[in-house]
């Protein structure tokens, strides 16, 4: 699929939800560094960059009142927000997508290592890698960036996030992936990205997908 259509998909998904959108672009980064740090070639990376941008065009088709409600969805709403994984695969599998990597990133990035996830109910590694590490990228996007229904982010919120993502080992998360993740939360390696890319940032509009992937500031002196 070529830069120019992903682009356009994630347009999409812009006009659709800001907020949506702008958190596509941050886990784009999570996930190239995550990649880089477990050793991923560079093929891989280029694939992975490329679901990351794509996991969640699948809410294109979610209704906005849904997608943008300020409160607590009822069961009924979750349901329907639960089909962005299915709706975004048939889109791919419908425009003739036949990466395997973005393909099942996109399905099963809500499974859970318990099994208790959805859509299909995966467990352990019955769901697919790529899937298990984003999983975790996803988790701590959505704990530390605004959201129509949360609003307390700010220092604290990566802290909690990673406090809750290692309680989530084992049920939620696969255990490695999680560690790998805090190890480089600790260490300073995502810190460019909670600095130059949250919500509350001052920073130039990004112009696509090769942008975002090549974007690393110069760390400060």
């Amino acid at each position: 699929m070529s830069p120019e259509i992903i682009q356009a998909l994630v347009g999409l998904l812009e006009a659709k939800d800001m907020s949506t959108a702008a958190h596509t672009w941050r886990v784009v980064l999570y996930t190239r560094a995550l990649g880089e740090r477990a050793g991923a070639d560079h093929d891989l990376l280029e694939r992975l960059t490329v679901a990351a941008a794509l996991h969640d065009i699948g809410k294109i088709e979610i209704p906005s009142a849904i997608l943008q409600k300020p409160g607590k969805l009822t069961d009924a709403e979750f349901e329907v927000m639960k089909t962005h994984t299915t709706l975004g695969h048939e889109r791919l599998v419908r425009m003739g997508e036949e990466d395997s990597v973005v393909l099942n990133l996109v399905r099963s990035h809500h499974e859970r290592f318990d099994g208790l996830g959805y859509p299909d109910g995966l467990a352990g590694e019955q769901i697919p890698i790529a899937a298990r590490y984003f999983a975790v990228i996803d988790s701590f996007d959505a704990m530390t960036s605004l959201r129509p229904y949360r609003h307390d982010t700010g220092e604290g919120a990566a802290e909690r996030a990673i406090g809750e993502l290692q309680k989530g080992i084992n049920n939620r998360y696969c255990p490695g992936t999680v560690e790998m993740f805090v190890e480089m939360y600790r260490t300073g390696g995502l810190a460019w990205i909670l600095e130059y890319f949250n919500d509350a940032a001052q920073v130039p509009a990004l112009a696509g997908l090769s942008e975002v992937a090549k974007t690393r500031p110069a760390p400060k002196k």
